[in-house]
């Protein structure tokens, strides 16, 4: 536990009571009053989320959006000052080594999010991509993140800051100021729910966490609920859905390589030999990362690499990379721990009640 890095937030957590855990090498709230409770809160209320074990990068210089298009699989052509985009960070085989959102911040100015396990490599991958001239900076130890998620989200965050955000469209963001810091405001997140990722000095965060949980509507939540809510809408967990022996298109993303300049990876990342499949599980006996799948037979074409209990549809789901020959079946098996599921194949999102993209009236 020695070893774990600490978000500026752990003494708040461990005073409330929240349930700690090792997370991509950070000690990390998992619930507090529980995950189920917080789940369903996020989907109805809003929740507010400790991301400060993200990494962020900054990059600017003359050049700086053709060198990144380069290296990245993004279509930054298209991408706008004021408008952030996600998209892949891949090897020479064309897979995955993490999976980010870049921000335009102006023309040939621009912040990177990464996840917290994958800061230092990918730092490393990028600045050995990138060229010695530009200006590319790792600002993750200065900078903190916190999400508001939640349908009731924007009341509370336009409550707390005394402004209107509702022509803040959907993966566009804005800047403002919040205790004479500057405050990056981002309509993105991970709940599939209408939502806030919040970008801010270190030394902040624990001020603006504190000030939006007086808000009734809002309420501490923690990683477990965080995954139960992105799996539900499909969205993947960089590590489990998504890693280094799997491309885009295998993960379902093929649509979204539209950068047309030669980036590293490129024309390999569309290779499928496994598909990410969705499936549907009645009951709450969830299948586990690591379970294999099976056909009605018997024969194993695959490997569960997300799975949980969906509160919000009622029963159990997962993802599961099946060998691109079966990956059309509608009926499995998965062999969970000494029980044996039977899965349908399911279109996604499991859930599709989500506000995430829901039109804001001003």
């Amino acid at each position: 536990m020695s070893d774990l890095l600490l978000t500026p937030l752990n003494a708040w957590h461990r005073a409330q009571g929240a349930k700690m855990a090792p997370f991509a090498g950070w000690d990390m709230p998992i619930q507090y009053e529980g995950i189920l409770a917080e789940h369903q809160h996020t989907r109805t209320h809003a929740a507010l989320f400790d991301i400060c074990h993200m990494g962020e990068f900054a990059l600017r210089g003359p050049g700086a959006k053709q060198a990144l298009a380069r290296a990245v699989t993004h279509n930054l052509e298209t991408l706008k000052p004021g408008r952030c985009r996600y998209g892949f960070l891949l090897n020479e085989a064309g897979c995955v080594l993490d999976d980010l959102i870049v921000y335009c911040l102006a023309e040939d100015d621009y912040m990177l999010v990464v996840n917290g396990a994958c800061i230092a490599s990918d730092f490393a991958a990028l600045r050995e991509r990138l060229p010695a001239s530009l200006h590319f900076e790792d600002i993750s130890a200065a900078t903190a993140k916190l999400d508001l998620q939640g349908p009731k989200s924007i009341d509370a965050l336009e409550g707390l800051l005394g402004r209107s955000f509702r022509e803040l469209g959907y993966f566009a963001f804005t800047h403002t100021t919040f205790d004479g810091a500057n405050l990056m405001v981002s309509r993105t997140g991970y709940t599939g729910e209408l939502g806030y990722e919040l970008y801010l000095p270190w030394d902040k965060a624990e001020t603006l966490w504190t000030r939006l949980l007086e808000n009734a509507d809002v309420k501490p939540a923690g990683l477990g609920a965080r995954d139960t809510l992105r799996l539900e809408v499909g969205l993947p967990l960089y590590g489990q859905d998504l890693d280094t022996t799997h491309t885009p298109a295998e993960a379902g993303y093929e649509g979204m390589l539209t950068n047309t300049v030669d980036y590293v990876g490129k024309g390999r990342d569309r290779e499928v030999r496994e598909v990410l499949v969705p499936l549907a599980i009645p009951g709450r006996r969830a299948a586990r990362h690591g379970d294999a799948v099976a056909l009605p037979d018997g024969t194993v074409v695959g490997v569960v690499t997300s799975g949980s209990f969906a509160p919000s549809v009622g029963h159990a789901v997962a993802l599961a990379y099946v060998k691109k020959p079966h990956a059309e079946e509608d009926s499995f098996i998965i062999k969970a721990a000494r029980v044996e599921l039977e899965a349908k194949r399911a279109p996604l999102p499991f859930y599709a009640g989500g506000t995430a993209r829901m039109k804001l009236q001003g």
